[in-house]
């Protein structure tokens, strides 16, 4: 894993893009890293992948205080975020990871 884990975990969304638009055409996640958290005090990165199809989102945070963890949540578009976030030790994600979710989330069959 890289010394710097936005870079890390951008390099792995852009694979599992790759992958995802290479399989599931229909998909077409939008992949964005969002600074604005810093810009308002919280020491924390976020990205998202929409899919504008399902209205669909899942977003990753990487939070200063919480090294070594990805917190994550699969939402609405419309809802942006919601109450809880579940935890997965960042060395545990993989771009396989990313697309699995994007796959199941997303509808890859639909």
């Amino acid at each position: 894993m890289s010394s710097d884990p936005l870079k890390a975990l951008s390099d792995m969304a852009s694979d599992a893009h790759a992958r995802i638009q290479a399989a599931h055409q229909h998909i077409n996640p939008v992949v964005s890293v969002r600074r604005g958290m810093r810009d308002v005090g919280i020491p924390a990165d976020a990205m998202t992948f929409d899919c504008l199809r399902t209205r669909r989102r899942i977003t990753l945070i990487l939070h200063d205080e919480q090294p070594g963890l990805l917190l994550y949540q699969f939402v609405t578009i419309d809802d942006e975020v919601a109450d809880e976030f579940r935890q997965i030790a960042l060395a545990e994600v993989s771009v396989d990871t990313l697309v699995e979710w994007m796959q199941n989330y997303f509808g890859a069959d639909a």
